[in-house]
């Protein structure tokens, strides 16, 4: 055989091979070799093992290999996060990833949100590992895991076993979003923050009321505990509200204009999705930790019990009672629905100033649709299904409506449930 005809044999068998995908694919090789490769932390070889890595992902999709493209995807951005410490080069690939999870129909099973765990893990550590970022960058990359973490979770939700998205990706999430909101990187620093706050109060339309600009602190911080309570993940949820600073006396003031204590805000919004997804269990037990643990101390339940059925003492309904009534209704029949409605709207003009109120509105409809039977309106019937529906991918929503509340509550049946959920143990 002469030698050129040896060469194109040599080529036909290596064409073949990377055809195939099989173990002698020489970019698969290729690949593998700069994976154990000490050279991998350079920049230059990380990123031509993304390029190999890309390509034989796409190649083992068009062979109809899907797990094999999966895996691949998967061992080769843990290999550059560890080995290589490169956040920004393995970010395009695990955007590959879940891309390749989604339109392949891969199952999420336990194993997968192991790897997600894992993969998580090590992008935390490869950022907080180089020094020499700058914050611009660590803000990017904490943004685009932020992003590769939603459509996990949604992935999760779409071709996974339990409702609204695997209880460990929401974990993952609520980790991220707490540690974003804590981040100067992200949310800037306080004195930036006070800054955009002055200027957006400043700015604000005297007519309709309504903040301007969103707050990405309490707005992360409302992602962080929704998507806790979805992985019942309570006692995280307590633990973080503990390192909150009480409310201040504006705050706790009648009518303030400002938006609640974080504190009250977000327990507010923990219970609501807990309570909308029926997961009463748990909206108990934090209602009855929050009120041992936080509330107790300071003020007694029967002290909040009064200021909040009392209209002349200058202070704010509780947010802490606001909740225990809510989760007493709930435990009750279709009957209470008056005393639902009534509840919702003695606290609406509270809700109403918490952060992204038309998402706590849409809560409070799902509660009131669930627990009483009462019907939304059929313009908000759609809105109320799709971000309920956002749930397991990554958008997280919370007022309170329930069809229209009849006036003229009697307080004292008021006070008959409160002293009914006291003696019911909450």
């Amino acid at each position: 055989m002469s030698a050129a005809a040896a060469r194109r044999r040599k080529q036909q068998k290596q064409r073949a091979a990377a055809n195939s995908g099989g173990e002698n694919d020489p970019v698969q090789l290729r690949l593998d070799a700069l994976l154990q490769d000490p050279t991998l932390a350079e920049e230059a070889v990380a990123y031509e093992a993304l390029q190999l890595a890309q390509s034989c992902v796409r190649r083992n999709v068009k062979l109809g290999q899907f797990s094999k493209a999966a895996d691949v995807a998967y061992t080769s951005s843990l290999a550059l996060l560890v080995k290589s410490g490169r956040a920004s080069v393995s970010s395009q690939l695990l955007a590959v990833l879940v891309q390749v999870l989604s339109e392949t129909h891969t199952q999420c099973t336990d194993e997968w949100v192991g790897r997600f765990t894992e993969l998580d893990a090590a992008y935390r550590t490869a950022i907080d590992k180089d020094e020499s970022m700058s914050s611009e960058e660590r803000g990017r990359l904490q943004r685009l895991h932020l992003q590769f973490l939603k459509k996990g979770l949604k992935w999760s939700n779409d071709l996974g076993t339990v409702r609204f998205g695997a209880m460990g990706m929401h974990t993952l999430l609520g980790d991220h979003c707490w540690d974003m909101s804590c981040d100067e990187t992200v949310v800037g620093t306080e004195a930036e923050r006070k800054e955009a706050a002055a200027e957006a109060a400043t700015s604000q339309d005297d007519e309709d009321g309504e903040f301007e600009e969103d707050d990405l602190e309490i707005g992360l911080r409302n992602e962080a505990v929704s998507h806790y309570a979805l992985a019942e993940k309570v006692d995280v949820i307590l633990e973080k509200l503990k390192t909150l600073p009480a409310p201040t006396a504006e705050e706790q003031t009648m009518g303030h204009v400002c938006p609640p204590a974080q504190r009250d805000a977000l327990l507010t919004r923990s219970v609501l999705v807990l309570l909308a997804i029926e997961n009463l269990r748990n909206a108990r037990t934090l209602v009855s930790s929050y009120l041992e643990e936080i509330e107790n101390p300071t003020r007694s339940s029967a002290e909040l019990t009064k200021s909040y059925l009392d209209k002349k003492d200058g202070k704010a309904p509780s947010h802490i009672i606001f909740a225990c009534m809510l989760i007493r209704i709930c435990e009750k029949d279709t009957k209470t629905a008056p005393l639902f409605t009534w509840l919702v709207r003695n606290f609406g003009a509270e809700l109403g100033t918490v952060h992204d109120p038309e998402v706590i509105k849409t809560y409070t409809t799902k509660i009131g649709r669930v627990y009483f039977d009462i019907q939304p309106p059929p313009s908000m019937m759609s809105t109320m299904e799709n971000m309920m529906s956002m749930m397991g991918g990554g958008g997280m929503g919370g007022m309170g409506g329930g069809g229209g509340a009849p006036g003229g509550m009697n307080p004292a049946a008021m006070m008959q449930a409160m002293q009914a959920m006291q003696g019911g143990g909450i």
